[in-house]
């Protein structure tokens, strides 16, 4: 089969690599849409390897069509050859073929294209995670979710939404603040024009502060953000675009209960990811189903443009979601 692989100078190339050689827990899936992450971006440059296990090449979360099962896989699911599904990976996206553990797939939600689905498992597993695992997040309360034009604020912001949470998010002109209406956020703040520390400020004075904020911009603006969220609220880090130093005041921390979480969904255990898959299936797919919740789908790419597409992620121009079609 072939895979995009990692060349010279960081070029990728489409590429003939072994077949998957199937576990016995494992389905064979026939690829035909993968999404793209800023991690993937993390890999290639070196600074985010694949777990022991996974395929060298890029490639977290895919839709396609079951073509093999093992034995024991048949025998511990109700998956079938020719079913449509869409699956979290630890790697292995960018290729014709991917072996999947079983409970690492979840069936391609109805009304959603195989490029809709594709976009799906990635994003949603740590919208999921970071909203109602770490964040605890309740109906009613509201969430700061930052970089409002990325491709997973395109997931958290309308499953928030769907779930009764007030939303507040940042973009950087009134450009993007228009291109990401259809999310529906209740604030959207162009730091352009205003400080976000002044904003939440504001919010506290009214009555309503952040009880838990999505970030993965960091840098010296995160600190200065933590004296005007809820008492008990919590702050999750998930990257630091924007820096990784901040300077934070200790004692509004331990006086105001504020608690600063770090969370990836890579690092999580395989049994875990399995739990969060079945929760999506269970709480989030009949909000799929009917449209409240889907994924913003920028571009779609064929697999052999994977470079232009991974540009179109360094220059941040996406709103929403890359795919690459197989």
């Amino acid at each position: 089969m072939k895979a995009i692989l990692v060349g010279e100078n960081r070029s990728l190339h489409w590429s003939e690599v072994p077949d998957p050689v199937m576990g016995t827990e494992d389905v064979l899936v026939k690829i035909e849409a993968a999404a793209l992450n800023r991690a993937d971006l993390m890999q290639r440059e070196g600074d985010y390897p694949p777990p022991p296990g996974c395929p060298e090449w890029m490639g977290l979360e895919i839709a396609g069509t079951i073509v093999d099962i093992g034995e024991e896989a048949a025998a511990k699911s109700d998956w079938k050859v020719g079913d449509k599904v869409c699956a979290l990976l630890g790697g292995g996206g960018y290729a014709e073929y991917v072996n999947v553990k079983y409970d690492m797939i979840m069936p391609v939600p109805k009304n959603c294209s195989m490029v809709e689905a594709a976009a799906i498992p990635e994003a949603f597993a740590t919208a999921y995670l970071n909203l109602f695992i770490e964040g605890k997040i309740q109906e009613g309360d509201t969430l700061l979710m930052n970089a409002g034009a990325s491709g997973l604020a395109s997931v958290i912001i309308p499953m928030a939404k769907a779930f009764g949470i007030r939303v507040i998010t940042t973009v950087l002109s009134d450009e993007i603040a228009r291109s990401i209406k259809h999310l529906n956020a209740d604030v959207v703040v162009n730091t352009g024009k205003q400080e976000i520390v002044e904003v939440l400020k504001e919010q506290l004075a009214e009555g309503h502060p952040v009880d838990v904020a999505i970030d993965c911009l960091g840098g010296e603006v995160m600190g200065k953000c933590l004296p005007y969220l809820k008492h008990g609220a919590r702050w999750i880090m998930i990257a630091a675009l924007a820096g990784q130093i901040t300077e934070i005041d200790l004692k509004n921390i331990y006086v105001r209960n504020v608690r600063i979480i770090g969370s990836t969904l890579r690092s999580r255990t395989p049994q875990v990811k399995a739990q969060i898959l079945a929760s999506l299936v269970r709480d989030v797919w009949p909000k799929v189903e009917t449209g409240e919740v889907k994924p913003t789908i920028y571009k779609v790419l064929p697999i052999t443009e994977a470079e232009a597409a991974h540009d179109i992620l360094y220059r941040g121009e996406n709103v929403g979601k890359v795919v690459l079609t197989v």
